[in-house]
C-alpha cells in the first residue's frame, strides 16, 4: 500500500464557475503508478467544492442557476454582517457541496461513468488562485 500527494493549481473567476478537473487528477494517478486503490480529490477553503457532473454547456449553465435558486445571492447572510465580503452566499453553497470527492481507481484508470467528470465549482464573489490537493491510495 503506499500514498501519494500531488497538487493542482488553477485560477477562477468565481461567481459558480466550474473547471473540469478530470484529465489532470487522470495524469496524477498515472505519474504516482497506482493500479488499484482511491483517488481523493480535495479543495482547501470554504467557498469552494468538488463534485462529478456532465461537463457540458447545458449543466454548466444549470448548475449555477440551481444554486442561485438554493442560496440567493440577494438574501441577508449573517456571515456578511459580520465579515463585510458579500460571499455568505458562497459559503453555503459550498458547504453543501463539499470541499471533496473520492473516486476508485482500478487498472490504473479513475473509475467514472461515461458522462461524469470530476469538478471544481468556485462560488466565491471574486477571481480566485485555487489548490487542488489529489491523494492516491493504492497499490
Amino acid at each position: 500500500m503506499s500514498v501519494h500527494h500531488d497538487e493542482l493549481r488553477l485560477s477562477t473567476a468565481g461567481d459558480g464557475t466550474m473547471h473540469d478537473l478530470t484529465e489532470d487528477v487522470s495524469n496524477c494517478l498515472a505519474r504516482c503508478g497506482v493500479s488499484e486503490g482511491t483517488v481523493t480529490v480535495f479543495v482547501p477553503g470554504s467557498t469552494a467544492g468538488i463534485t462529478t457532473i456532465e461537463y457540458e454547456p447545458g449543466l454548466i449553465r444549470d448548475f449555477p442557476a440551481a444554486m442561485d435558486r438554493f442560496a440567493p445571492r440577494d438574501l441577508t447572510y449573517h456571515h456578511d454582517e459580520t465579515w463585510h465580503d458579500g460571499n455568505g452566499h458562497s459559503h453555503v453553497r459550498a458547504s453543501a457541496l463539499g470541499p471533496s470527492l473520492t473516486v476508485p481507481a482500478a487498472a490504473g484508470r479513475l473509475v467514472l461513468g461515461t458522462w461524469q467528470q470530476i469538478v471544481l465549482v468556485d462560488f466565491d464573489n471574486r477571481p480566485r488562485d485555487r489548490r487542488v490537493v489529489v491523494t492516491v491510495i493504492g497499490e
